[in-house]
């Protein structure tokens, strides 16, 4: 798979993270009258004591500091999970979405752009017809699926679901060959449960037997809305539970999932098959539509023998109800009222989010995951300054030389290994704002009056648009991520970073800000991103991509030293007063923050700024560098979110984040005067370098 390390995950329950406050530099086209303003405006304050806790020293706890009146301030919304610097840009970001979506569907017919995601986005706001519909754009596959009357059929259904958009069992992908990165593949994962980590089956403690109970619960309440009696959806629920808790048996933790020498098994179709006696995967390929294939690459080959002996001993009227259950899933959130506040009600219980999210914002976000390209056009054409790529170039250029700086001092790498180092630096392809070409999405069709007809339209065509990768050289030009999303993501098989349009606001960069605050806040980022191709992962592909060691043994002994004492570091930070980081699910994002702040900062002493003393609202120029690193991550959670992202987010909590690598570098120490003493005091000596 092309895995992707990114710098945050979304915390709605998908994949965590924070927030500044501050307005969007992102300028509307009214920012003109804006800015005539400003003048008589206060100065704005990119560092505000106000947001601070002051009577906080600190080595006590850098994030409460820098951050404890806000977190104090700004509780978390209702129809939220978590709150922070992060979720302000999101939310600015679906406003911005929402109007121009709503733009485009007074004006659909201005062209095709603006008919596709005008009139999706008022399919999906139409709850009338909805509501008239109930469960109707379902009943057909339901139909399909009775008529399952054997393993033979059941393969077949399975193969022409995927083909649909519903994918069940396992994950399967066209990606590049990690070893051959020129060349795209046929890839196969682990998968088939609907919790959202392999522990919440298998875990006897409270929290997990409680949301078991939760889940088995929804289940019978979800089969009743399709119309099954109490008795026989509750006989479903269990059939659920047991091949679910089955198949999280066959899966390989997360932890282990890191490796990427572990998940790259390459079996020839035939072969592949020789491991599932049961299955045949030349004829399911076929059924794919990627026939003349004869090399597949298999996540975890041990999953796949046990899902294999799993369908043999499951009756066929069980793997229908497993099939039903896939599509009902699948398309709750666009059915009904009923569906939705059920599928919320269990959501409730997982994340303890109090209310639903605003239809609005769920639709916009919908639109954004399927028609990004389209809607990213028109938000690119409105919201983004085109002055900001030039600049982020600009800034890329600094860290890569700061990088550079960096590799050639390291005192534990030879010179040869140095020089792969600086080889794999210099390659790294960059990706600002928004793709050089954007994706037309020939063949969807969108019906303004039928939501989840569209929902399905688009899920095809993806589907359809990975499969007719095959045969064709790799597109090193695509995004991983639209316009509008606040993230940023390193590629080890493009060896790519990219930082989409909407990270491009403050608290990350803004043009007004001095360089304190924006290599605190994007180079720290853009750092982070370039360190992601050294983490213990990344650093296992070379310049082109290649899963290839091109480290020598004593290199690659003195980086996991290093590596393990970050590991250690985050293993001793508890969440909850009882949940434990784990260092080792969350090291990859902890070295690339480690990494990425020490490089922004050795970039930002080289500006005019970063030599001066010149005080800012009563802060020296490193002060502003680390309390604009630290403002980034504040963040509050609720507890049961928090709890699940402990298990299933490669990133530690917000605080760990901010306080983790500052504790590393000397700098800090210096600019706040922290101590022996001091509870965040490290000895010279034991301060972690990696890179």
């Amino acid at each position: 798979m092309n895995k992707q390390l990114i710098l945050l995950s979304a915390l709605t329950v998908a994949v965590g993270s924070v927030t500044a406050g501050g307005r969007t530099p992102i300028p509307s086209p009214k920012a003109d009258n804006h800015k005539a303003v400003r003048s008589t405006l206060p100065p704005r304050k990119f560092i505000d004591p106000q947001n601070m806790d002051l009577s906080i020293k600190p080595g006590t706890n850098f994030y409460q500091y820098a951050n404890g009146n806000w977190l104090k301030t700004n509780q978390i919304p209702a129809s939220k999970t978590s709150w922070g610097s992060f979720n302000e840009l999101r939310d600015k970001s679906l406003d911005a979405m929402k109007s121009l979506l709503e733009d485009a569907a007074k004006t659909t017919t201005k062209g095709r752009l603006y008919q596709m995601v005008g009139d999706y986005y008022m399919s999906g706001m139409d709850s009338v017809t909805l509501e008239k519909q109930g469960f109707d754009p379902i009943k057909s596959d339901l139909a399909r699926i009775d008529k399952v009357n054997n393993k033979a059929a059941f393969f077949d259904e399975l193969a022409y679901q995927r083909t649909q958009g519903n994918g069940m069992l396992f994950g399967f992908g066209v990606s590049p060959d990690r070893k051959n990165v020129n060349k795209y593949l046929p890839q196969f994962g682990q998968g088939g449960t609907s919790l959202p980590d392999r522990d919440y089956y298998l875990k006897n403690d409270p929290r997990s037997q409680k949301i078991r109970d939760a889940y088995h619960d929804n289940l019978i309440k979800m089969f009743a809305l399709i119309g099954e009696e109490p008795t026989q959806a509750s006989q479903d629920a269990d059939v659920i539970v047991r091949m679910e808790t089955a198949l999280a048996k066959a899966q390989m933790p997360r932890v282990e999932m890191r490796d990427p020498y572990k998940t790259y098994n390459k079996f020839t179709v035939s072969a592949f098959s020789q491991q599932t006696p049961g299955i045949n995967w030349a004829d399911q390929l076929t059924r794919y539509g990627t026939k003349g294939q004869d090399t597949v690459l298999v996540q975890s080959p041990a999953f796949f023998r046990s899902l294999d002996s799993l369908i043999a001993a499951t009756p066929i009227e069980d793997l229908r109800t497993y099939m039903r259950w896939n599509i009902l899933k699948n398309a709750a959130p666009y059915l009904s009222d009923a569906f939705v506040k059920q599928n919320f009600a269990f959501t409730k219980v997982l994340s303890g989010q109090k209310e639903q999210t605003p239809r609005w914002q769920r639709v916009s976000s919908l639109v954004d995951g399927t028609l990004g390209d389209l809607l990213g056009q028109l938000y690119v054409q409105t919201y983004f300054k085109p002055e900001a790529k030039q600049r982020m170039l600009t800034l890329v250029d600094n860290l890569e030389a700061s990088y550079k700086e960096h590799i050639k001092s390291l005192d534990w790498m030879s010179d040869e290994t140095k020089k792969r180092a600086l080889n794999k630096l210099t390659s790294f392809k960059r990706k600002i704002a928004y793709p050089d070409k954007w994706k037309s999405y020939e063949g969807v069709t969108i019906n303004r009056n039928d939501f989840y007809a569209n929902v399905k339209s688009a899920s095809k065509w993806s589907y359809n648009y990975m499969i007719n990768r095959l045969g064709k050289p790799v597109d090193k030009t695509e995004w991983s991520m639209t316009p509008p999303t606040v993230n940023a993501y390193y590629s080890p098989v493009n060896n790519e970073i990219a930082f989409p349009a909407a990270i491009l606001q403050f608290p990350f960069f803004d043009f007004e800000a001095d360089d304190a605050i924006n290599y605190g806040g994007i180079g720290a980022v853009i750092g982070h991103e370039m360190t992601h191709g050294f983490d213990d992962s990344g650093r296992q592909y070379d310049a082109d991509g290649t899963l290839r060691d091109w480290w020598s043994k004593d290199d690659a002994d003195n980086f996991k030293k290093r590596a393990d004492q970050v590991k250690e570091q985050f293993f001793g930070f508890k969440v909850l007063d009882s949940i434990k980081v784990n260092g080792q699910l969350t090291l990859g994002e902890n070295l690339a923050d480690l990494g990425g702040l020490a490089i922004a900062y050795d970039a930002f002493k080289k500006t005019a700024q970063g030599k001066s003393k010149t005080k800012i609202d009563g802060f020296t120029p490193d002060q502003r560098f680390f309390l604009s690193w630290a403002q980034v991550w504040r963040i509050n959670v609720l507890p049961e979110t928090q709890a699940q992202l402990i298990m299933t987010d490669p990133h530690a909590p917000g605080m760990y984040r901010a306080n983790g690598p500052v504790s590393n570098i000397d700098a800090w120490y210096q600019a706040f005067n922290v101590q022996p003493g001091d509870k965040m005091y490290k000895p010279k000596n034991e301060r972690i370098k990696v890179w």
